[in-house]
């Protein structure tokens, strides 16, 4: 079988198994954030944190309870990390260094997963399961509970109550992630994903000396890193490691991990706002871009420029053969379209057009389907601005879902989208321009560039995966991408619940004749449109000065 067939076999494959989950998980879902029913064990929870599962919160009481239950996050992991070195079950590993625990902190906190440490040599045990797989799981929830929010402000008319937190917060974990992880996890462990506590042993000489591997709950937290769109690998080599994807089938199943609750959420979306079709119109539109990005991807690295690359079928270097070229591409794409930052290939060795695919799909804000809860609310925040942009065009006053799009509607949507390309452009000309930050890149010219700009880019809009070749273990890296992480996540959200909140408040106005038809193919392209020129006007020069220079020279 050639290796561009194979390629195309696994996307059809992929496409075929999340059709088949997408409406019965999407119902779940929807059944799971509007049941007045609490679980026995849900009850207990609520009870031991002294929390009201039933009071409805206003939009600065849900945010209030987003941030509190982050900062407390960050706060214990930090401590965590801190304490590494006397806590039991740590394989006699130091704590780690304060910047570096800071940066681990907010990046496991804010769902980013970015490391600037070799998992394998710095983490233990403890921190491993107690700190970092826990984040994985309630980082992800708050992420749902974020989106189900706004999907409130859709549905709701009259009142600016959006549901309670912590019962959104609890239900994510105890009746969708643990679920699906439990099962996830057997079958990767019976695919050959390795699950133990084992300490550090020799395994053979290589190289003139012994090589050491430890072992660890693997399998259980690579599930949760691609279901939960988290991204940190047990093993500095991420999902490229053998002990977390070890064969062509786990590499297929953990892009389908990723791309699950995302896609099922736009089910989710229609259901509960009465309109499936309108669903399928967020749905399409997510579609669209991913298929393109990934048809785009093959091209770059299967395009046979040279005669090493057609002696080896392709652009191979920094790819598992096991995977193959398709199968890498399949998965850089869907991890930089999501904000999961697992990687199982060198980014850094893509062709320099198709490294510059992984930094566009983050840069629109990974939508296509997006993170858990961040892609549906970023899509929605796009579909607001869209609609508004059409209302200008014909001179109407622009509606959504019967909602109003006004003054107040367009300032929160404009403040959401312009926060994650200030944190990246700024932080990214700071870098640049200071003598230190430099120091740390292994190349120079566009491609060193394009990894000072992969990190923001990456820490920002909170992927975590990295274009690899910078040494980002540097106080001025740890700080000011963990400093990117923490406002990337929560600033954004911020916007969100307001735009929430100021949806839930209004009266819904009848449709008429001049209504935009939201659930047509052709709002779906207008939104694909508003998507990627919104994108190409904020970044292009960016994008021109690293892999487009590249690609091109």
């Amino acid at each position: 079988m050639s290796p561009v067939l194979s390629g195309v076999l696994q996307l059809l494959a992929l496409v075929a198994a999340l059709a088949l989950a997408h409406i019965p998980l999407g119902t779940y879902l929807a059944g799971v954030y509007s049941s007045p029913r609490h679980l026995r064990v849900e009850k207990w929870i609520y009870k031991g944190i002294g929390a009201d599962p039933d009071t409805g919160m206003r939009w600065p009481a849900y945010l209030r309870g987003v941030l509190a239950f982050s900062l407390a996050g960050v706060l214990f992991l930090y401590l965590l990390q801190r304490l590494q070195g006397v806590l039991p079950g740590s394989l006699g590993f130091a704590s780690i260094d304060p910047d570096q625990a800071f940066n681990t902190a907010a990046s496991f906190v804010s769902n980013t997963n970015w490391q600037s440490y070799y998992g394998e040599q710095a983490m233990g045990h403890v921190v491993q399961t107690a700190g970092l797989a826990v984040q994985n799981f309630v980082s992800a929830a708050v992420g749902i509970a974020v989106a189900v929010a706004l999907v409130r402000g859709f549905a709701r008319s009259r009142t600016g109550e959006l549901g309670n937190f912590w019962s959104d917060l609890v239900r994510g974990v105890v009746r969708v992630l643990v679920p699906l992880a439990v099962v996830g996890a057997v079958i990767l462990v019976a695919c050959g994903v390795v699950q133990n506590f084992s300490g550090i042993h020799e395994v053979g000489q290589f190289l003139g000396g012994p090589q050491q591997w430890n072992g660890g709950a693997v399998a259980s937290q690579e599930v949760i890193k691609e279901l939960g769109t988290n991204g940190g690998g047990y093993f500095n080599a991420n999902s490229a490691h053998p002990f977390e994807n070890p064969t062509p089938f786990t590499n297929l199943f953990e892009i389908f991990l990723i791309l699950l609750i995302p896609v099922a959420l736009t089910r989710t979306f229609g259901v509960m706002t009465g309109s499936v079709r309108q669903g399928y119109a967020i749905l399409g539109a997510m579609a669209a871009i991913w298929v393109s990005f990934v048809a785009l991807m093959m091209w770059t690295e299967f395009a046979h420029h040279g005669p090493a690359l057609q002696a080896a079928g392709g652009a191979t270097e920094g790819k598992e053969l096991r995977f193959g070229i398709g199968g890498s591409s399949l998965f850089a794409v869907s991890t930089t379209l999501t904000s999961t930052g697992a990687v199982d290939s060198f980014h850094s060795s893509y062709t320099g057009l198709g490294g510059g695919i992984t930094l566009l799909g983050m840069m629109l804000g990974e939508i296509a389907p997006g993170g858990v809860g961040s892609g549906l609310y970023g899509m929605l925040v796009m579909a607001v601005v869209a609609v508004f942009v059409a209302g200008l065009m014909v001179g109407r006053t622009p509606e959504y879902l019967g909602r109003k799009i006004g003054t107040r509607e367009i300032k929160y949507a404009a403040c959401y989208i312009l926060i994650t390309p200030a944190l990246v452009l700024v932080l990214t000309a700071a870098a640049m321009a200071l003598p230190t930050p430099g120091d740390s890149m292994t190349n120079s010219g566009a491609h060193g560039f394009s990894e000072i700009l992969y990190a923001y880019t990456s820490a920002a809009n909170n992927n975590g995966s990295a274009f690899a070749g910078l040494n980002a273990d540097t106080q001025w890296f740890n700080t000011t991408l963990g400093l990117a992480m923490l406002l990337g996540r929560f600033l954004p959200m911020v916007f969100v619940l307001a735009l929430a909140g100021a949806l839930a408040g209004q009266q819904p106005v009848p449709a008429t004749a001049g209504t935009l038809r939201t659930e047509k193919p052709l709002f779906s392209g207008l939104l694909v449109g508003a998507v990627l020129i919104i994108t190409g006007l904020t970044y292009f020069p960016a994008l021109a000065l690293g892999p487009l220079a590249e690609g091109l020279a």
